[in-house]
């Protein structure tokens, strides 16, 4: 990193044809110690927090609190929210010797800022951001200390045009554009309007807005033009975003505590610092975890039980243990691999459970069971939707594979990814096997049904097929009696016999087509038995017929 001193000026870095990465002022974060961690991570210059200029210049005590830096602190721009010229010029020379570069922050939308007369009020007074320009310029004794603002965009892209070129020609050094209107907070970026801006002046321009992974630099600076971008959010959330890492690295945080540990930093940016850094790389039970800590010890307790110690880094491993609630899942998963090896025992069969599933306490439970069910259902579809997005999220790293990663890093980024597929496979499987465990049991029942109903039919049929061959013998044992002509008491009982046995194979063809009816399955081969008991029947009626005939004439003869 080039390093800026009175004979050089960070002017001087614009024209490498490359862009600049920088570090915005943040309120409460862009200190000392979290400036030195984001230049460990290849960001240019850093900015300190706005700095009221009037109170600035009103005590020491403020300007020892407001204003620290260090040797190695540079490039380094001091931001100053100021609305008149004279106050701005002195806080520019008393911090001059130790930064580069003063800004004036012409964008902040808070309330009490634009009603004091500071941020982004001023971009409706360009004649005043004119002299409060030029006035540091002539004040300050180095020509190569910068003068820069920070501006929003007015709806009327045409103001801050306006805006843009006054303090140009004032001698400004750059300009840093924040992408939104003074109402705006959450919404869409203007690049179009950054873009516009660009191509009116001839002083650098630097973007900022919305910049949250490496790649956004490069695209931004393609579509705009731009000759660097500043990042704010982007970087507490990963303050090694412009080294290339898609997340915070481990080395990063534990560089942090280090620098925070040395510089005295108060716990509480300590640990708002890490709640950013973490926010990405920790699930939701973490993070409420380690949001609960309230002392420095307890956060060093907690990053080194979870990700090693700082000797073990290029070593240390994050804890791969199951949450509670995947713990339960997985249980729940080997509880159904269970019952479908149970339930598909060759040795029980489909009636025996049936007659298992009809004991009073499942009886009871059934009530509950489709309510039960779909509750089940609708929790593990969740589950699996939320494992799908886990992997989407640690898959995307994949992006940031030819930038520069530490392998701890990488085994961090993989563990979350085995993790999450991990998590995502129990689910995927437990909704499956909890639909085929439902659908086995009803076919189970099923088959258990038609099981009883088949044996049913068979006996049916067994009975049947007795009945027609004993009447078979019999009609033998008639057509033989009348052969021998043993006369008319012989005829007689053979006929009381017949109509007996018809009569019986009547009872007989009603009660096997009522069992018929029971059974569509068997219907077909229970009507073609019956069509050929009826065929029987006609041809021993029309035998019977015959036989009666025959006997009627010899009875004649005899007479």
């Amino acid at each position: 990193m080039k390093t800026c001193n009175g004979n050089t000026s960070i002017l001087d870095m614009f024209e490498k044809g490359k862009v600049l990465k920088i570090c915005a002022p943040m309120v409460r974060y862009s200190k000392l110690a979290f400036r030195s961690l984001v230049r460990k991570y290849d960001c240019d210059i850093c900015f300190t927090p706005m700095i009221v200029a009037a109170d600035f210049m009103r005590s020491v005590k403020a300007r020892d609190s407001e204003f620290t830096t260090a040797e190695r602190d540079r490039p380094l721009i001091a931001q100053f929210a100021a609305h008149d010229a004279q106050t701005l010029a002195d806080a520019a020379c008393v911090v001059a010797p130790f930064s580069d570069g003063v800004d004036l922050n012409c964008g902040c939308p808070q309330r009490w800022a634009m009603s004091a007369g500071y941020g982004a009020c001023l971009i409706n007074k360009p004649e005043l951001v004119k002299d409060m320009v030029r006035l540091v310029r002539n004040q300050v004794d180095n020509p190569n200390y910068t003068a820069s603002i920070k501006i929003r965009i007015h709806k009327d892209l045409r103001q801050t045009v306006d805006l843009c070129q006054k303090a140009e020609s004032a001698g400004v050094s750059w300009i840093t554009v924040h992408g939104r209107t003074t109402d705006e907070r959450h919404q869409p970026v203007h690049y179009d309007a950054i873009k516009t801006i660009k191509d009116s002046i001839s002083v650098p321009v630097i973007a900022n807005g919305d910049i949250k992974y490496l790649r956004d630099v490069e695209s931004i600076h393609h579509l705009t033009g731009v000759d660097g971008v500043m990042a704010a959010r982007g970087l507490l959330a990963n303050p090694a975003m412009f080294a290339g890492y898609e997340d915070t690295p481990l080395e990063c945080i534990w560089d942090w505590v280090d620098i925070a540990i040395e510089q005295g930093t108060p716990f509480t940016c300590f640990h708002h610092h890490l709640i950013y850094m973490l926010e990405r790389v920790s699930s939701q039970p973490e993070r409420k975890v380690f949001n609960s800590l309230s002392s420095t010890s307890a956060v060093i307790d907690y990053l080194q039980n979870t990700y090693g110690s700082v000797q073990d880094l290029g070593t240390s491993r994050p804890s791969t243990e199951m949450t509670l609630q995947w713990t339960a899942v997985a249980s729940f998963l080997y509880v159904e691999i269970g019952i479908l090896v149970i339930l598909c025992l060759p040795f029980i069969s489909a009636r025996r459970w049936q007659s298992i599933f009809q004991l009073r306490v499942w009886s009871f439970m059934a009530r509950f069971w489709n309510k039960v069910f779909l509750t089940m259902v609708i929790v593990l579809i969740v589950l699996f939707l939320d494992a799908v997005r886990e992997v989407r999220k640690y898959s995307s790293r994949e992006h940031g594979a030819g930038a520069k990663m530490q392998a701890n890093m990488q085994d961090h980024l993989h563990m979350k990814l085995f993790r999450a597929q991990r998590n995502l496979y129990i689910s995927g499987f437990t909704v499956f096997l909890w639909l085929v465990m439902k659908r086995l049991v009803t076919l189970i029942n099923q088959l258990a049904a038609m099981s009883g109903t088949t044996a049913v039919l068979q006996a049916q049929a067994d009975t049947a097929n007795q009945t027609a061959k004993k009447y078979m013998e019999d009609n033998e044992l008639l057509k033989q009696t009348l052969t021998e002509a043993k006369g008319d008491e012989a005829a007689a009982a053979g006929m009381e016999l017949l109509k007996k046995e018809v009569k019986n194979l009547k009872e007989e063809l009603k009660t096997t087509g009522d069992v018929l009816k029971k059974s569509q399955s068997e219907s077909e081969v229970m009507k073609m038995q019956t069509e050929g008991l009826a065929r029987e029947y006609e041809r021993l009626l029309k035998e019977h017929q015959e036989l009666q005939n025959l006997q009627d004439g010899e009875n004649k003869k005899d007479d």
